[in-house]
């Protein structure tokens, strides 16, 4: 597709102007006809408030029933639209990316909770997308009252029915919200359950400061106040708070390969759901305990897709979605309850239960790249068979590789994984030189 990448609309924020934001509404309605109900949210981003402004002129110039509900996160707005009544959500986030993008998510009826945007609706909103410049002018709108509070506290409640019963009374937690959409949630339910947590980056306001050096794309922050405040773990959110990432007492990484392998152990479950970015150690530790794991391309949906297809109960990727039994989205504040309540529940420091998985060392790489480089990845003969050369070269050490181009940003991605840190870093390197030769 065009626009729609893997995870919506994302592209720099001055290009969600009026016109085009009219176009999105247009072809919403275009798939899903003019008596439709649709709930407005978004994150923090500066631009996010005038996209929302904007969205709800639009639909309210095409004579289309709607609500806004500002800032909450993304697995918020999912859940709250399907559950106060409307067909569809647009929620308006760049997710980890810097304040200066943004993007567009829809959320549609499915058959017991919301998702994303079918492949036809995804169409018809290109097809109004590609039409030509028209005079547009978008006037001032009527002002509609927010359903913010009401949106919040039944989110809330629904993280706290899924704990069930649980204590977290003697747990000390560091929480980084990167300043975004889990700012307005940050630690009220663990302090309600009894922990005890050092909040950093949780303005909530519209600006620029959302994963601006903190959050689960810069974990620094969040490492030195576990550490220099002896706490049992952190938990860091991204932009729109889909995802999160977690840090042990001593500083190490926790990640979604980590955490699925966290989860699906405490509970049980015989079968994961995981991309073909999974850490070989993931791989391998499904293996040993007999768990099946089901591969999928990169991206939550595909995550997702997969889970209801096969009745598989939880799966997720290695940047921190996590989609968990029951739950129709990644949910970072859902799932850093759920760890709480691991770590409470058995006693054990995170680090102890991460260490039932080895991971491989493994290496990522950001090449800068065109659309037109992006898909000349797939079609030349040279690439694919400067590919195979590398896939060779990484059987001296056990090693898989992967190379795709981004669904969300002009870049392509170099994935190494092997028994050797040296020889991999080397290799990838070294890849990415001669890749970019041959682009």
């Amino acid at each position: 597709m065009k626009y729609f990448g893997t995870d919506g609309i994302r592209q720099k924020a001055d290009d969600f102007t009026p016109e085009f934001l009219f176009k999105i509404a247009r072809g919403l309605v275009d798939y899903a006809g003019d008596t439709v109900k649709v709930l407005i949210g978004g994150d923090t981003r500066e631009s996010s408030e005038w996209i929302i402004r904007d969205l709800e002129i639009a639909f309210e110039i095409l004579g289309i029933e709607f609500s806004t509900l500002d800032v909450l996160p993304t697995p918020g707005i999912n859940y709250c639209f399907y559950n106060m009544g409307f067909d569809f959500a647009v929620d308006v986030t760049a997710s980890h990316n810097p304040y200066t993008d943004n993007g567009i998510k829809i959320f549609e009826r499915g058959k017991t909770s919301g998702m994303k945007l079918s492949e036809e609706g995804c169409n018809a909103i290109e097809a109004e997308l590609d039409k030509g410049p028209f005079f547009y002018d978008p006037g001032h709108g009527t002002f509609h009252e927010s359903l913010h509070e009401d949106a919040l506290d039944l989110y809330k409640s629904h993280l706290k029915n899924y704990l069930g019963k649980t204590n977290f009374k003697g747990l000390k937690i560091g929480m980084d919200c990167a300043n975004g959409a889990t700012s307005v949630v940050n630690k009220t339910i663990f302090e309600e359950l009894g922990a005890t947590v050092e909040l950093i980056n949780a303005d909530a306001s519209y600006g620029t400061g959302i994963n601006h050096n903190c959050g689960s794309t810069h974990l620094e922050q969040l490492q030195d106040l576990v550490k220099s405040h002896a706490l049992d773990f952190g938990v860091a959110f991204d932009g729109d708070g889909d995802r999160c990432l977690l840090v042990s007492h001593d500083g190490e990484i926790v990640d979604g390969d980590e955490i699925i392998a966290i989860l699906a152990n405490h509970l049980k479950l015989d079968k994961i759901a995981i991309t073909v970015m999974a850490n070989q150690g993931l791989l391998n530790w499904a293996k040993d305990n007999k768990i099946h794991a089901e591969i999928t391309a990169v991206g939550d949906s595909n995550v997702a897709a997969a889970m209801r297809e096969k009745d598989i109960k939880i799966g997720g990727e290695q940047s921190g979605h996590i989609i968990l039994p029951g739950e129709a989205t990644g949910d970072g504040m859902l799932t850093a309850l759920m760890i709480s309540k691991v770590v409470a529940e058995t006693k054990k420091s995170l680090k102890e239960l991460a260490s039932i998985m080895t991971k491989f060392p493994q290496i990522i790489l950001n090449m800068e790249a065109t659309p037109e480089q992006k898909a000349a990845l797939k079609e030349k003969e040279e690439a694919k068979k400067l590919l195979l050369e590398f896939n060779e070269k990484l059987e001296s050490v056990d090693g898989r590789l992967l190379v795709r181009p981004s669904g969300t940003e002009n870049l392509i991605r170099i994935t190494m994984w092997g028994d050797n840190e040296e020889t991999i870093t080397k290799l990838a390197n070294e890849l990415k030189t001669k890749l970019g030769e041959v682009l």
